[in-house]
Formats: structure tokens, sequence, C-alpha cells
């Protein structure tokens, strides 16, 4: 049976409307993914301090490219043997993504430099100011180069392992910058056996630690960096939001560290978020518990932008 004149007609102008709806979509489809995904940017930055460019990825939100506003920043800080691409390369950007795409979190930039083995400290020997880097080059370098939020209650630090000692460190030595920091699987260590063993853990300790901490290891230069020193005087990181977790069963003991930080805050009445949670330390750990860490800083950083909006007399 033949079909019928109408029915022809029908079918070829059924036809046009998806070819033309098919060409649309393939003319707007670089804008719309502009727009609708996020981008990963990676450079480097040469430094003054440092006499050479450091490395470093920073994480653009869905829409960056096609609007002009400015956003909260967060840094996230690498763990040992790691560099600038172990978020993106891991499951770090695709957790970020989803919890965005969930409606968990909104849109802010993350940055994450490569550190070495510097634990983001200035080494003892004064050879890797790291921290003085950090804080007078590359922070400022970040806001000049994107659309960031300049007031510190919407600049965030966060890491894993040397990167979690590295966040607290930062965070509670340059109040003026964070307004909030978060570690997970902080590498904090209270104390050293005398004599300092060669082997085992510790000889493992020695070794990662005497290229910022001096070689033989100085424990004097070490204590005065630890986020547990710097814990007993709250007074000054007064403003700053803290939380902060650890595997009960980190392979390197570092939830004695995460539980004594806690004990430490808690009797100097800093208020802050704690948790000790189920599993072991690096990336196994990190995949499932590091929605919390990035939940915890959109919360404050949406408090800080409801915060300025409601000054300025209007909807943020």
């Amino acid at each position: 049976m033949r079909p019928s004149p109408h029915t022809v007609s029908l079918f070829r102008r059924l036809t046009s409307a998806g070819l033309a709806l098919l060409a649309w979509t393939l003319l707007a489809w670089p804008a719309f993914a502009q727009t609708s995904s996020a981008r990963l940017d990676c450079e480097s930055l040469p430094s003054a301090v440092l006499g050479r460019a450091v490395d470093y990825c920073v994480a653009l939100p869905p829409g960056y490219d096609a609007g002009a506003g400015r956003y909260p920043v967060l840094y996230y800080l690498h763990g040992l043997f790691e560099n600038e691409k172990s978020w993106s390369e891991r499951s770090g950007q695709s957790i970020w993504e989803d919890l965005m795409g969930q409606g968990k979190i909104g849109k802010f930039i993350v940055v994450m430099p490569d550190g070495g083995k510097t634990f983001y400290v200035n080494s003892y020997d004064d050879r890797e100011r790291y921290e003085d880097f950090f804080v007078q080059e590359l922070v400022p370098a970040i806001d000049r180069k994107y659309r960031t939020m300049t007031n510190r209650q919407v600049h965030g630090v966060s890491g894993t392992s040397m990167g979690g000692f590295g966040a607290l460190h930062l965070g509670m030595e340059h109040p003026d910058i964070f307004g909030s920091a978060s570690a997970h699987s902080a590498a904090l260590i209270a104390k050293f056996p005398n004599p300092l063993p060669s082997e085992g853990r510790w000889g493992f300790y020695a070794r990662v630690l005497q290229e910022p901490f001096g070689a033989p290891l100085n424990e004097a230069y070490f204590d005065a960096n630890n986020p547990l020193t710097l814990a007993e005087h709250p007074e000054r990181f007064s403003h700053l939001e803290l939380y902060f977790d650890c595997g009960d069963q980190d392979r390197y003991g570092f939830e004695e560290g995460a539980k004594l930080l806690d004990q430490i805050l808690t009797a100097k009445g800093f208020p802050h978020d704690f948790a000790l949670r189920p599993g072991n330390h690096g990336w196994s750990y990190l995949s499932q518990y590091l929605h919390y860490s990035l939940e915890f800083h959109w919360k404050i950083f949406s408090q800080a932008e409801d915060a300025s909006a409601a000054a300025k007399g209007g909807p943020r």
C-alpha cells in the first residue's frame, strides 16, 4: 500500500524539523558545553621567592567562562608523593562536580599547587620558602588571574595527609587570608621517640621530614610549625572555621594526632568539627569522605555571601 500524499507531506515536515533541531544542537553545543561543564586550567607560576616556577592547576566551575561574576576559592593541598594533578587524576574533580550537580554545594574555584615534599612550610635551612611563596605570590596571583572573591571569609584551604598538615598550618598561621581550613588524614605527630629509630614507621617519618624540617630532623622547628603546637593558642586564629577527620585505621597512626588536636581545641574552648571515620589512609579514604570538607567550605562560603548581600541590602 502506498502512503497517502498527506502522510508523505507530514513525514517531510517532521524530517525537516528534526534536521533543523539537529543542526541547531550541533551549532549550539560548543557554547552549551562551555557553560555547563567545569574546566581544568593547568599552568606554571614563576616565583621570585623560590627562584623557580611552580606548577598549579585551577578547577573552574560550570558557567565560569560565560559570565562575569566572582567566586569563592578553595586551595587544595596534595599529599606526599603527589602533585598538582592528583586532584583531577584521582576522584577529587569528579566528587566536586557531582556535588555541584546534585545541588549539595554551590560554585567555587579550586586551586591545586604543586607542593613537592615541602609540607607547605618554609624549610629549616631557608632554601625552600614555600610558605612565603604561597601567601606572598600564589594567592595574589590567583586573585589577579581569576575572578575570585578576595575577602578572607571566602578563601578556604584544605588538604590530605601532608597537605592536611599544610592546610591546618596555613589556616592557623594566616587567618588574615583564610576564613576556613579543613584536613583529611592530616600528618599530625605529637612527639618523636628519643632516640629516633632509623627503620620502620619512625625511620620513614625522619626521612620525609628532613627536607622541610632539617637533616637530622630539628624537632624544635617541627614543633614550631606543627598544628598541634599552633592549636595551643587559638586566640591567634579566633575567627577561623575548622573541620578535620581521620580514618580509625590510618596506616600511619595519624588518628592519634587527630584525636589529640580535637582534645587540645576542646580544652581551649575553640569550636571545630572533628570526626573519626571508618577507614585507612590515602585516596581509598579520601574518595569516601572528601565530600564532607567540600560541603563544609561551601557552607562557610555561602554564609559569607549571604552576609555580604544583606549588608548591601539586596539578595545574594
